[in-house]
């Protein structure tokens, strides 16, 4: 064939993929070249002088022409690997076994040398903003900021160790094949575990120490909130995960301060002659408690906001606001009024730096329903109508009713450990196991079961549409398949559990020495935590309806699909209960929120088992037992069906509701809290809160599809502005709120989902 003839074709085929992008290994995003594909099979071809070992240049032009046209219309940017694989492929169809075994041997020589300096050009590729991965990897982290680089840094040499020395190899290449996802592997050196339940109360009304200074108990309210910002900032630094305080561990000091007001005014009035009766003291000092509170909340967001913990974000923290912590009476008034601040002041906003007011991400609101705020007319039901404003305009709070999770608990009621992960019910109270953490605020003539100083020791998720794709329908392989990834899993797990086996209480004093965790003594290991069901470790799983739109042609909605998905559910409870019989480990399933490894998962199954429709046909899969965002249902019955699936997913579970703008419409959202009251044990409705700065336009940011490269892209409807750092969004994914954008694959779930009412 002639060059002429090859060069118009190649140019052709470079012209024809010039809006595709692909993915290098250091995570950077570059233009596709098929010329570059073309020499690289070229090289391997001129090695061989006999005609009959080597392939045509049609030949060569035919396999550039598959992959470009593949990739061309391919629902996701792909990756070197998965070009080199196809590359591979496509020279095999063309019968050349001898090429391809030459540019699989080249393919090998080049992972060797790239070996010694792959994690310098992640490093490289951070540092120079170019690594699309990392840069829309957690909607939270704004990876411009130089504190956020550094601890991405730190991640990837972390991660090179993991995947290098720290992890058996087939966990690794499991994890690399998107079979199962070792969560949080750029922590994992670091002897750190999850998430927890911040022992707030044991803290403050103890005292505890930050940076080697003592801190007292809070002799006011504001001071008892400032120091609560501070020991939060302080844990969020110590481990990688969310954490939950509750807001019901200040109320104490609302009378603190009630009493220093009632004393200063008495004094005030003595000094200047006036002698003020007893009902005006409770008054004047009434108005000054409702300023504490007032300033002392504003404290807890605008600190929580501007605080940067070491991993270069603001804390990943949620606020537990459960009325019935509070003993009845005074306190639980005081409760009612901070409660109620919180609310008013969420529905305000917090300003941009354009003096603007958005929809603040953090801290996550957890108000819990229960028989005196969620029936009508019960004492504290203005609260919760309040909650609803709120979840109006601003997305929180999330609901947790204390009626069904009662049923669920053991009879207890608590906050998950920031989106959605649940400890299991106490058992070593009961089992007489006594004071574990050695905490000051232990009863011990009458122990009540205990949450908070609890926490998480880490996550390994399995893919369970990788298991039925791997079955080929066959339902008994299925079975086998899911038993040897469980197997698999459980290894990881425990290689998650050894990790933390042996650490020093020193590595973080606030947590294990100073009450936040445990008063643990200086030198002690934290090893007695990690048993007896004290923390829990959670055993993740994705994709509940993708693997029965495999097995059965249907969605898990349907009765067929339904108990197929009920009894893979059950196998991972059942395989739970027997390690945890059998090593005193509180294993527990966990519905997995996956952000970025949603979007890892698709491209791994695509580039497995090619596109199958409902299946991976998209960039994203649906996060744990929910029910696909593509599929018609409305609100009510999502939520009735979705509980079924929160009982067997006790080490996790949360479900949304997707709603429109419901600002002039709370009675629904009235409706549908006292659905979730009476249904469900955890839930939350998703609306849209979003700004363009452009033009001042305050309603939905619209997702449209770039022209040249096909890439989703926000856009205002208004004046078509799509500079993202000119306009704010919220969305809420994987049980927070996100303001930082998303990967392609989760920005694709969030243009499909459909309205539920």
């Amino acid at each position: 064939m002639e060059q002429n003839s090859v060069n118009a074709i190649l140019s052709d085929l470079i012209k024809y993929g010039s809006s595709i992008r692909v993915i290098k290994r250091n995570g950077q995003e570059v233009p596709y070249s098929a010329n570059s594909i073309y020499n690289a099979i070229e090289k391997a071809n001129v090695e061989f002088e006999d005609e009959d070992d080597r392939m045509s240049e049609m030949q060569i032009l035919t396999i550039v022409d598959n992959i470009t046209r593949k990739f061309k219309t391919a629902h996701h940017t792909p990756t070197i690997e998965e070009i080199q694989d196809n590359v591979i492929d496509g020279i095999m169809m063309q019968g050349a076994f001898n090429v391809a075994k030459s540019y699989t041997t080249y393919r090998y020589k080049r992972a060797l040398a790239r070996k010694s300096n792959s994690t310098d050009d992640t490093i490289l590729s951070l540092v120079d903003y170019t690594n699309e991965d990392v840069k829309q990897e957690n909607s939270n982290k704004n990876p411009q900021i130089a504190a956020t680089q550094r601890d991405y840094m730190a991640g990837e040499v972390s991660k090179d160790l993991t995947m290098r020395i720290l992890l058996p190899q087939d966990v690794v290449e499991a994890h690399d094949a998107g079979i199962i996802h070792f969560h949080d592997a750029d922590y994992f050196a670091q002897r750190m575990y999850n998430c927890c339940l911040v022992n707030l109360k044991d803290a403050l009304m103890n005292g505890t120490v930050i940076t080697n200074t003592l801190i007292e108990k809070p002799r006011s309210f504001a001071t008892a909130c400032n120091i609560a910002t501070q020991i939060i900032a302080q844990t969020a630094s110590n481990q990688y995960g969310g954490q939950t305080f509750s807001l019901a561990h200040l109320a104490p000091f609302v009378d603190v301060s009630r009493k220093k007001w009632k004393k200063k005014i008495k004094d005030d009035g003595i000094s200047s002659g006036i002698e003020y009766t007893e009902e005006q003291i409770n008054s004047l000092a009434m108005l000054r408690v409702k300023d504490d509170i007032k300033s002392g909340i504003q404290m807890i967001q605008y600190q929580l906001l501007t605080l940067m913990t070491t991993n270069g974000q603001t804390p990943f923290v949620s606020m537990y606001i459960n009325l019935d912590e509070c003993t009845d009476g005074q306190e639980r008034d005081d409760m009612a009024l901070m409660v109620i601040e919180v609310f008013e002041q969420r529905i305000v906003g917090i300003k941009n730096e354009k003096g603007v007011c958005v929809t603040a991400a953090f801290p996550k609101l957890l108000y819990v329903l229960d028989e005196d705020n969620a029936p009508k007319g019960s004492k504290y039901y203005g609260i919760t109508q309040l909650a609803a404003r709120c979840t109006a305009k601003r997305m929180v709070p999330d609901y947790i009713s204390a009626k069904i999770m009662r049923q669920l608990k053991n009879g207890d009621v608590y906050g998950c450990m920031g989106c959605r992960s649940f400890l299991t019910p106490d058992r070593f109270t009961d089992a007489g196991v006594g004071n574990i953490s050695n905490a000051l605020d232990y009863d011990y003539e009458n122990p009540q079961h205990r949450y908070y100083g609890r926490f998480n020791q880490g996550v390994v998720t399995i893919n369970l549409v990788d298991v039925a794709c791997s079955s080929v329908k066959d339902i008994n392989k299925f079975w086998r398949i899911l038993d040897e990834r469980l197997a698999l899993c459980h290894k990881a797990l425990k290689c998650r559990h050894d990790r933390l086996k042996g650490t020093l209480s020193d590595v973080a004093p606030i947590l294990f020495q100073h009450g936040v965790i445990a008063r643990l003594e200086k030198g002690e290991t934290i090893d007695k935590l990690l048993y007896s069901g004290y923390s829990t470790i959670s055993l993740g799983y994705a994709g509940l309806n993708e693997m029965c739109q495999y097995m059965y042609g249907k969605s898990h909605t349907d009765a067929d699909a339904h108990n197929f998905a009920k009894e893979v559910m059950q196998r991972m409870n059942d395989v739970c209960s027997k390690w945890k019989a059998e090593e005193n480990i509180d294993y527990s399933v966990y519905g997995t929120p996956l952000e970025s490894t949603t979007y890892k998962f698709a491209k791994c199954l695509q580039n497995r088992f090619g596109s199958i429709k409902d299946v991976t046909d998209h960039n994203y899969i649906t996060n744990s037992y929910h029910v696909s965002v593509r599929e018609n249902i409305n609100a009510f019955d999502k939520l009735k069906f979705e509980s079924e699936f929160q009982n067997l997913s006790p080490g996790g579970a949360i479900s949304y509701v997707e709603v429109p703008n419901l600002q002039d419409n709370i009675e629904a959202v009235e409706e549908l809290i006292d659905y979730i009251y009476n249904n469900i044990m955890y839930a939350e409705l998703n609306t849209k809160s979003d700004y363009c700065e452009e033009c001042g336009y305050d309603g939905e940011i619209k997702i449209v599809k770039e022209e040249n490269t096909g890439k989703l892209v926000w856009e205002c409807p208004h004046c078509k502005n799509r500079d993202q750092n000119k306009m704010s969004v919220a969305r809420r994914t994987c049980g927070y709120i996100g303001t930082q954008y998303w990967n392609q694959g989760r920005t694709q779930e969030i243009e499909d989902r459909v309205l539920h009412l």
